[in-house]
């Protein structure tokens, strides 16, 4: 199909809707929720626990889909390719079934639903009516993203103008006459000491640097479309509209962390960010807030959806040819709809395990992946700085589970171990190892290249 499209130079209006999607596909369920709660967590200290909120939530998305220009990737596959076909694929499985049918795209339903329509039913008919809801949300995603080529212009034209009008109204009302001032609002104790680093691994929760990887393939399908089938005027076109839809994905999160706080001057603090939002419209606006909020928050949520099931069928119908597209679609929908079904405080606890787990990776392939033609993406790099990593981030899995979990014989020994090493106690252990893998990938390189050039011989490395 891409053969039949005609190569065009983009005007500012394509630019426009090129970053109306790619801001629509990243901003979703948690990233309406995980700020705001933030902002209640961290109270007076919102701005250094914002601060590190938007490293993790703003510049590795960004950074995640500079890797993918840089080393002209269509997927998340790709960015693993260097350290072997089946670690590549590995890392794909695992990327797309947690932004996926596992956690990140039942999530989008089940905030809709708590947001948005909850209020609305009495606690006896809550789960009939998730269930009932949950079906018909997965069925329009299924439907607005069975064909490719449209997916672009159904959000970037229609769904993401329709949330941003929506959560600008809220805005305005809810600045016009705030509940408190920010800065005099109490944080939690372990904000009031490390707000800067728990912020940091809040953002995590948005899940958007795996999915920055994993969507490349459905940004990059779309700027193919739009007639950018060369790699190299591909990716610029990608790297500009991504850094444009970042820009202001950061500015939003910023009012939202300031709303949150704000919050506390009228309410306590909540069990999520779902119900802090719920709790502030209705102040604001009554019935009729609590019904924009339905429409803004399915509106958001949907789109991300519809990135994500589009993502996961686009790679697994490529990795995995022996199911069409469609049925990849079907699958990934029907799966979602199920986990949606589990509720949203299981999905968020369970969730958080994994992305201790595959956050630290991600981190390192993308800075690889951005450094890769300094060392010609050589694999022995590669190889060391995720060795280094992945074991202390197997130890932060493991003690971010459910008390069943870390609080068992096998949790405690590995939290033990884990407490040696340097920054255990603020969850950034992997970071030392990294960087020491990252001396001695670069080492070995180095050495491999001087062998290289004394014999006059080829090294063998994989790219």
């Amino acid at each position: 199909m891409l053969n039949r499209v005609q190569k065009r130079n983009l005007t500012k209006r394509d630019y426009v809707t090129l970053s109306s999607m790619i801001f629509a596909l990243f901003f979703g369920a948690g990233n309406l929720i995980f700020p705001l709660h933030l902002g209640q967590l961290a109270g007076g200290h919102w701005g250094i626990a914002a601060a590190g909120f938007l490293i993790t939530a703003v510049l590795l998305p960004l950074l995640s889909v500079l890797a993918v220009c840089v080393t002209k990737s269509k997927g998340v596959y790709d960015i693993g390719k260097p350290l072997g076909a089946t670690f590549a694929v590995v890392f794909m499985v695992l990327i797309h079934f947690t932004i996926g049918p596992f956690f990140g795209t039942p999530r989008t339903a089940t905030v809709s639903f708590t947001v948005g329509l909850a209020p609305f039913f009495p606690a006896k008919y809550q789960s009939l009516a998730l269930l009932l809801f949950s079906a018909a949300f997965f069925g329009l995603a299924y439907y607005l993203s069975v064909e490719q080529s449209k997916i672009m212009a159904r959000v970037g034209k229609l769904l993401n103008p329709l949330f941003l009008l929506l959560l600008v109204a809220i805005f305005a009302v809810a600045f016009s006459s705030p509940l408190a001032h920010a800065g005099s609002t109490s944080a939690t104790a372990a904000y009031q000491t490390a707000g800067f680093t728990n912020g940091f691994l809040q953002g995590y929760n948005t899940m958007d640097a795996l999915a920055g990887l994993a969507l490349g393939v459905t940004i990059v399908t779309a700027v193919n479309f739009m007639g950018q089938t060369d790699p190299n005027k591909a990716a610029w076109v990608t790297a500009r509209a991504g850094f444009f839809s970042m820009a202001f994905e950061g500015l939003i999160y910023v009012l939202l962390i300031l709303l949150g706080a704000q919050s506390l001057g009228q309410f306590k603090l909540s069990d999520n960010g779902g119900v802090a939002f719920d709790q502030i419209v209705n102040h604001y606006m009554g019935n009729v807030g609590q019904a924009i909020l339905a429409v803004l928050i399915i509106t958001t949520c949907l789109t991300t959806a519809i990135g994500l099931v589009a993502a996961f069928a686009q790679d697994f119908h490529k990795h995995f040819g022996f199911l069409s597209y469609k049925a990849w679609l079907r699958i990934t929908c029907l799966a979602s709809f199920l986990t949606a079904n589990v509720g949203l405080n299981q999905i968020i606890a369970w969730s958080t395990p994994v992305l201790m787990f595959l956050y630290p990776l991600a981190m390192a392939l993308i800075f690889l992946s951005i450094l890769s033609l300094l060392f010609h993406k050589s694999s022995v790099v590669y190889v060391w700085v995720v060795v280094f990593t992945v074991v202390p981030a197997v130890f932060d899995m493991v003690a971010a589970f459910p008390a069943v979990v870390s609080q068992s014989t096998f949790g405690q020994a590995m939290a033990h171990v884990q407490s040696f090493l340097p920054l255990a106690s603020s969850g950034m252990d992997w970071l030392v190892p990294a960087l020491v893998g990252a001396v001695f990938g670069t080492a070995h390189y180095l050495l491999l290249q001087r062998a290289k050039t004394s014999t006059g011989m080829e090294v063998p490395m994989k790219h």
